[in-house]
């Protein structure tokens, strides 16, 4: 089954890029956009404040709210004229709490789309990105500036390393892979030992997709010394995929966002939107 609710998660002061691509997606899919308007709230003034610091404090929570209320409406106006099912909420949370509550909301979705305006935003991008893929049990749709999403691609490319992330990515997919003219499964310097690929690398997940009628390439690759995230953002190019579907995180966020790590050049580079499932 397609996916039939999409989660959209804005600013509360971005453009309505990403709503635009959101409404598109569930034309194509006819499914029901849920959107989440968010605001991130300041947290209120502790210790030796000079007086009259509260009230400022209070001035721009009312202000914001007030903000947050007129977005709402003017989404509720768009997604309206587009002619879609569709419900608008709003969160004004602190940002500690904003990744909690935009997983818990993705619950409640098949997919949660992550924009190019919401890419963009230093604020909200990591909470939304976090509290989507961790929180939920569910995918996000990663759709870079000027690229062109579809959920009923024609090329896919599946990044696979046997590893339980990309795993649970491909079971995300496996309908839009199926209706695909091609999927190439990509492999970067496998490991063919037993704890690893196997002695066929891609052998294995080529089978299993075969048997739900998926038309697979096997491609195995030399990095050449290259990053991997370089190397399937050259091959998606090569092969003229309209889709990425991979795992997401398969290390820790800490030692990634210390080290680098694949995930996070994907999300900060590619240019082809990506299905990423943890």
């Amino acid at each position: 089954m397609y996916f039939k609710t999409l989660l959209s998660v804005v600013d509360v002061n971005q453009s309505n890029d990403d709503l635009n691509v959101a409404i598109d997606l569930c034309s194509e899919l006819n499914a029901q956009l849920s959107v989440m308007v968010v605001a991130l709230a300041e947290l209120p003034p502790i210790g030796d404040y000079p007086i009259g610091t509260a009230d400022v404090w209070l001035k721009q929570r009312q202000e914001d709210q007030d903000a947050l209320a007129r977005r709402v409406d003017e989404i509720e106006f768009l997604v309206q004229d587009a002619d879609i099912s569709a419900a608008v909420t709003d969160e004004y949370p602190e940002m500690a709490r904003a990744g909690h509550l935009i997983g818990r909301r993705a619950r409640y979705a098949d997919v949660t789309l992550i924009g190019a305006d919401l890419l963009a935003n230093e604020g909200l991008r990591t909470k939304a990105i976090d509290g989507a893929l961790f929180e939920s049990g569910r995918p996000i749709l990663i759709v870079p500036k000027d690229s062109k999403p579809t959920l009923k691609p024609k090329c896919v490319l599946l990044a696979w390393d046997s590893g339980v992330e990309c795993t649970r990515a491909a079971r995300e997919a496996l309908d839009f892979m199926a209706t695909a003219t091609e999927v190439h499964v990509t492999m970067i310097d496998p490991d063919t030992s037993s704890i690893a690929n196997g002695a066929e690398p891609g052998a294995d997940i080529a089978a299993y997709l075969a048997h739900h009628g998926v038309k697979i390439i096997v491609d195995r690759l030399p990095s050449g010394g290259d990053p991997i995230a370089t190397v399937l953002k050259q091959h998606a190019i090569d092969i003229g995929a309209d889709l990425i579907v991979m795992g997401g995180y398969g290390h820790s966020r800490l030692r990634e966002r210390i080290f680098g790590g694949v995930t996070k050049s994907m999300i900060d580079e590619s240019d082809v939107p990506m299905l990423m499932a943890h």
